[in-house]
């Protein structure tokens, strides 16, 4: 039950640290303009704690309801994660195509008022992955009207560089390339997932065992 509530309290404290640190690094997504790695560690580290605090003082007291309710929410957030990580295997190129639209949409937005912390992933995606653009730096075009991209792009960064000759760009497209990086670290993303899966089956028991063994305790008091 401690260990639902260290986990918690771990992803919530990372999330408050992004908030405060990387606070104008927000979402590349259109559609979910407050889809932020900060906000989705914050949510799911408070929540995180909350079930483990109930499976806590349920343990405490042998309260049947309280162990019943973490089993029972443990219970959804496992099936919620595994629906989760179906669906996105059979609809992996479904996926793509949508999160690329969205993206294409996104950048419209490029250093637009109010839409800094938009600007601000972009030109990190684009500067550390060494990329332009979302399937091509030409996606820059439409956004500016004109042929150029913004400096982040450019191979040797200096002022207005994004208005010169396409030889001077990176050329790979950001959502290739951080595909690509992010399925190079799958086996870690995989031991991360199975061994948050097993917590979490060991917790489901854990409560289920003493849930039981409370009811046959008031069974025989009874």
């Amino acid at each position: 039950m401690s260990g639902a509530q260290l986990g918690g309290c771990g992803i919530l404290g990372v999330g408050i640290w992004l908030a405060a640190t990387q606070g104008n690094f927000a979402t590349l997504s259109s559609s979910f303009p407050s889809l932020s790695a900060a906000n989705l560690l914050i949510v799911a580290g408070t929540f995180v704690m909350a079930i483990g605090f109930v499976g806590c003082i349920g343990a405490i007291k042998e309260n049947k309801c309280l162990l019943l309710t973490f089993f029972v929410l443990l219970l959804l957030v496992f099936l919620l994660e595994t629906s989760l990580a179906i669906l996105f295997f059979a609809y992996t190129d479904k996926i793509d195509s949508y999160a690329q639209q969205d993206l294409k949409k996104g950048l419209h937005l490029y250093g637009t008022p109010g839409n800094v912390g938009l600007t601000n992933a972009w030109t990190i995606i684009q500067t550390d992955f060494r990329c332009c653009g979302v399937s091509s730096y030409t996606d820059w075009f439409e956004v500016y009207n004109a042929t150029r991209v913004p400096d982040s792009c450019c191979l040797e960064f200096s002022e207005s560089c994004g208005l010169h000759a396409p030889g001077t760009w990176w050329k790979a497209p950001c959502y290739e390339t951080v595909k690509v990086w992010l399925q190079e670290n799958l086996l870690a993303v995989g031991v991360f997932g199975l061994c948050t899966a097993l917590v979490q089956i060991l917790g489901l028991t854990f409560a289920m065992t003493m849930y039981c063994q409370v009811v046959k305790a008031d069974t025989y008091c009874v």
